[in-house]
């Protein structure tokens, strides 16, 4: 009985993208860090980019730097997941990289908007779980976006009309969290992936583990 316990609690499972996405100002970036610092077992995603390493940028760390003509053949090999022009340079999200590690019982972070899960999702459906953050309120939100005193206001203008666009996919994505209180929303988004952690078909150990139980 004790051995079958030991294997129950350690069996093999295949990970999973969990993707937080929100408008400016709703948290996600917030809820991220918290899940990154309080779980071991998932890990930010690291995109390959076209751009010079910043002072005290790690190569695999941060990003995965590479020249253009790397990125152009990783890109005509249909190794990215998903990739955009951003600023004058590139960026990637790398399939090769992710898919085996995923096998490995690897779960990832991703920090995107609406169109780079929708790219995400149509490339890999099986290992991806969308879960989208929305404000308690747009007054509430705008409250947020000011306190940050760091935005003039046409630039908190274009936020808000972004906010707005981005809010109108949030019937894509498989959960929806309104955060109006931060620790319960991080609660609610720690309990969506421990629930998609269990699914029965990411648990890749429950075969034999069952085969061993009916002998």
């Amino acid at each position: 009985m004790a051995e079958s316990t030991l294997q129950s609690a350690t069996l093999a499972r295949r990970g999973l993208m969990f993707i937080l996405s929100s408008p400016s100002g709703a948290g996600k970036t917030t809820i991220s860090r918290m899940l990154l610092g309080s779980d071991d077992e998932i890990k930010l995603s690291v995109s390959v980019t076209t751009r010079p390493p910043r002072a005290g940028e790690v190569d695999g760390v941060h990003y995965y730097f590479v020249d253009d003509a790397e990125f152009d053949r990783m890109v005509e090999e249909d190794d990215f997941y998903e990739w955009a022009h951003v600023f004058g340079h590139r960026y990637g999200t790398p399939k090769g990289r992710i898919r085996n590690a995923l096998k490995e019982g690897q779960d990832f972070l991703f920090d995107i908007d609406w169109q780079g899960t929708q790219q995400l999702f149509q490339k890999d459906q099986q290992d991806v779980v969308r879960v989208f953050i929305l404000p308690p309120s747009i007054a509430e939100l705008e409250r947020r976006l000011r306190s940050r005193n760091t935005d003039p206001e046409e630039v908190i203008a274009a936020r808000m009309e972004r906010a707005r666009a981005e809010i109108s996919h949030w019937d894509a994505y498989d959960y929806v969290v309104i955060n109006e209180d931060v620790d319960s929303c991080f609660d609610k988004v720690s309990e969506i992936l421990d629930a998609e952690r269990m699914k029965r078909q990411r648990q890749t150990g429950l075969i034999p583990f069952v085969r061993e139980l009916m002998a």
